[in-house]
């Protein structure tokens, strides 16, 4: 299992603070805390409580099987909120992939939050049917596209995608070794498809064979 010190310091709070809506406490709103690459934001087996959102930087949320492998289930981009849980345990671990900002949010005692929290569930939702769709996918090529083209619309259609994660993480994340995604890359790369500036930044030159070899 990996261990890791976490660091978390809090840094001055922006002038424009996430809009809290009436079942959050405005007083339980921590400053931004920072966790450096490779800190651990929660921990398999913890108490759940409080939700997350990313202020910058991105988070891996991922299992450890019973073998010793990891499985990551979700990356988390600057924007996107995670930590929700159907009980009060945490499930999976949450990492900061790079340098990353935290925001924590609480919620005021005894406050309904069900129609708050319903959109942002329902999305999660649906990512994580997405992910499913993506793994039942036989085709390595298939897996890497469809990948490449939920950061890109994830990120607004920003040209070129960043891609904060590793290789090896792209491929716990997809259920392929660490060859086959650079195998991929270098094909996707070799056709024209895409073009790599650097390891971590991706630009779709082909967006419509992209998405023709992710179906």
């Amino acid at each position: 299992m990996h261990t890791y010190t976490t660091s978390r310091i809090a840094l001055p709070s922006r002038s424009s603070q996430p809009a809290l809506p009436e079942a959050f406490e405005p007083a339980l709103l921590q400053p931004l805390s920072f966790f450096p690459a490779g800190a651990e934001i929660y921990a398999q087996g913890e108490k759940a409580g409080p939700f997350y959102q990313v202020e910058f930087g991105a988070v891996r949320i991922y299992r450890l099987l019973a073998d010793g492998r990891r499985q990551i289930s979700a990356f988390h981009l600057a924007g996107e909120t995670f930590g929700f849980e159907a009980d009060s345990t945490h499930h999976f671990f949450a990492e900061a992939i790079n340098a990353t900002g935290i925001r924590v949010f609480r919620f005021a005692t005894g406050a309904d939050i069900s129609r708050q929290l319903l959109p942002l569930a329902l999305k999660g939702l649906t990512r994580a049917q997405e992910h499913l769709l993506v793994l039942g996918r036989q085709n390595a090529i298939e897996r890497v596209a469809a990948f490449l083209l939920d950061m890109a619309e994830r990120q607004g259609g920003l040209q070129p995608i960043e891609l904060p994660m590793s290789r090896m993480d792209i491929g716990d994340y997809l259920g392929l070794t660490i060859e086959t995604v650079s195998r991929v890359f270098s094909r996707l790369k070799d056709k024209g498809v895409i073009r790599l500036s650097s390891l971590r930044s991706v630009e779709i030159v082909k967006h419509d064979a992209l998405q023709d070899m992710s179906e």
